[in-house]
């Protein structure tokens, strides 16, 4: 999707993709991640989400990237905190206590300006990816995470019923994106109470990658 289209939703408020508490899901399955205090997670394309303030709260450290500035002012707000923000090349960085926040394009984020990361938590950008940009972020996530591991949470939906985003992303889908780098393990499948949208039916799948064994 290009930034005129995400930063032009912002500007209107038409924001439905954005969820008013913590996911569900997350809060259910954030333990299979086995990650020890302090871990650091990294949220491709993590908007203001609520679920930042929960994964602070267990102890661990986040780091971020998002397209809309207005966004991350927005989550800060909402935290009650004032971030540090300092120029990293093309990418603004809103940092305080355990959070660290770029503003700008995922691609012009580096290994180096990311830092080292313990998980991925991807509710929000795969499934926000027409099908044509999904193997580019696929593979630059892993090549900025060092393949970190990844809980990742994605819609399933007959896409002839609505335009994304939020694209439908089966399990095809799934494996076409990192079956040649990770493990992957379907941990549950849900309905999505009152469907997309209030209308369209659809179900929200969890998934956990880990690095390759084998």
């Amino acid at each position: 999707m290009e930034a005129e289209f995400w930063n032009q939703r912002w500007a209107l408020n038409k924001i439905g993709f954005h969820e008013g508490e913590t996911n569900a899901l997350l809060a259910k399955y954030f333990g299979q991640l086995q990650l020890k205090k302090n871990s650091r997670i990294f949220l491709p394309l993590c908007g203001k989400t609520r679920d930042i303030a929960w994964l602070l709260s267990q102890d661990v450290r986040i780091v971020g990237i998002e397209l809309n500035q207005q966004a991350v002012e927005q989550l800060f707000n909402e935290l009650n905190i004032k971030p540090n923000i300092t120029q990293v090349g093309n990418l603004q960085h809103f940092s305080h206590h355990n959070i660290d926040i770029f503003v700008g394009d995922i691609f012009d984020l580096s290994p180096h300006t990311l830092g080292s990361v313990d998980a991925i938590y991807d509710r929000a950008a795969l499934v926000a990816l027409p099908q044509e940009m999904r193997s580019q972020y696929s593979t630059h996530l892993i090549g900025i995470t060092n393949n970190a591991p990844q809980l990742l949470i994605c819609f399933e939906y007959d896409q002839t019923l609505m335009n994304g985003p939020p694209f439908s992303i089966n399990a095809i889908e799934v494996e076409r994106q990192y079956a040649d780098h990770c493990d992957i393990t379907l941990i549950n499948t849900v309905e999505v109470t009152n469907g997309l949208r209030n209308q369209i039916p659809a179900t929200e799948s969890v998934w956990i990658l880990h690095r390759k064994t084998s």
